[in-house]
């Protein structure tokens, strides 16, 4: 455990230092673009916390570099270099969207550019467990699979940031929650070097979303992007795909059948949320008529505002539901049992249906309406969606739209 507290901690602070280096520049020199008419923020805001966030990463994996117990990943094969590669060409192609607004051909294009560089390097679903038996499939078929999910994490990922710290934040409890599980994992497995190179990403990961949420949370002083909502998927994605793709459920010292589908579930369990915003997106559009790349305001996110959920409320609410299924799921596998997990997902799913149902605005004006609480007094905040784009893409909604 000692190697990855230092990494944990130069991810944090690089990332962080960063981040306000990248903020004084981009006020410096007025890089924030103008607020549209079709957006609700109402000053300027820097799009660039992702420049920060692949700085806090390179720095982390530089650090991991140092020890003997990751030196592995950099000296045999290239994995690891085909990562910062990917991590190189969708930071720079998400840089040039935040800038210049790209279009959704050439951004969907370097997408599909990094996953297969990743796919061609190794990063690939080479076995689907089913049961005690390992599915092979062709090595065609093995690499489109593995570039359309990379490909899909990255996009699902950048659809659902449309709230200050939600991207953030559902990164730091997923990919936590599976770093807890890749070292479970590593002490059965005795060290493998895919679950490794799987922990070190999610562990970095989180990282560079801790240094980067305090310039993000409520309001926002700087927004990730298409930079680092892009990043935030590819690596959770990489993370992923390592295990799931090289993992024998067999060699694990485990009775139940289910947990020989844990590889598979669990980075699903992880990816839950913004994976369901984005199918749901693409196929509210298709009904519609519409391309499944144009904006609209019907994400989950703009749906728990309109009810009367705060920024702040709403983006609780996916913590809730992430937390949930991830927990849920580690559970399956660590447990060897089906009652604590399914425990867990029943009150959350009634904690997570209350919390929408009753938005904290609606309760305190009953409450106030009885006379329990005191009304809020003409003249303070108004209340409402603060929301960082209305009718159309949220900024960081953007990769393909």
């Amino acid at each position: 455990m000692f190697p990855y507290l230092p990494v944990f901690a130069v991810a944090v602070v690089v990332t962080a230092a960063a981040s306000f280096g990248v903020l004084r520049l981009a006020r410096r020199f007025k890089l924030a673009p103008e607020v549209r008419e079709r957006d609700v923020h109402k000053n300027p805001t820097p799009r660039l916390g992702g420049v920060a966030m692949f700085i806090g990463l390179l720095a982390g994996l530089g650090a991991a570099a140092l020890f003997p117990e990751f030196q592995g990943l950099f000296r045999d094969g290239l994995k690891m270099w085909a990562l910062i590669g990917a991590c190189l060409l969708i930071a720079v192609i998400g840089f040039l969207d935040d800038l210049l607004d790209l279009d959704w051909m050439i951004k969907l294009g370097a997408q599909l550019l990094a996953s297969g560089v990743l796919a061609w390097n190794g990063v690939q679903i080479v076995s689907i467990p089913i049961g005690d038996t390992l599915v092979i499939g062709s090595s065609t078929v093995n690499f489109v699979l593995t570039v359309f999910l990379i490909t899909l994490v990255m996009n699902a990922v950048n659809f659902v940031d449309g709230l200050d710290g939600l991207v953030a934040g559902v990164a730091i409890i997923a990919s936590g929650t599976f770093f807890v599980y890749t070292l479970i994992l590593n002490s059965q497995l005795g060290n493998s070097q895919a679950v490794t190179f799987a922990s070190l990403i999610a562990l970095v990961l989180v990282g560079i979303c801790v240094g980067f949420i305090p310039f993000n949370w409520h309001h926002a002083r700087m927004f990730m992007g298409d930079t680092g909502a892009l990043l935030v998927g590819l690596l959770m994605a990489t993370s992923t795909v390592s295990v799931t793709g090289d993992l024998d459920p067999a060699a694990l010292d485990l009775k139940l059948v289910l947990a020989s589908y844990i590889p598979i579930l669990l980075p699903f369990a992880v990816l839950a949320m913004p994976l369901a915003d984005f199918v749901l997106a693409v196929l509210r559009r298709l009904r519609a008529g519409k391309s499944p790349f144009e904006a609209d305001r019907l994400h989950l996110h703009h749906r728990l505002l309109d009810m009367g959920h705060s920024p702040v409320q709403a983006v609780s609410i996916f913590y809730l539901g992430t937390a949930v299924l991830s927990v849920a799921g580690l559970l399956v596998f660590t447990s060897q049992s089906f009652a604590l997990p399914l425990i867990v997902l029943v009150v959350g799913i009634v904690a997570g249906v209350l919390l929408v149902r009753f938005p904290a605005s609606r309760v305190r004006a009953a409450l106030a309406q009885r006379r329990l609480v005191a009304l809020q007094e003409r003249g303070g905040p108004a209340p409402g969606p603060d929301v960082r784009a209305d009718l159309g893409a949220t900024p960081n909604e953007r990769t393909t739209e």
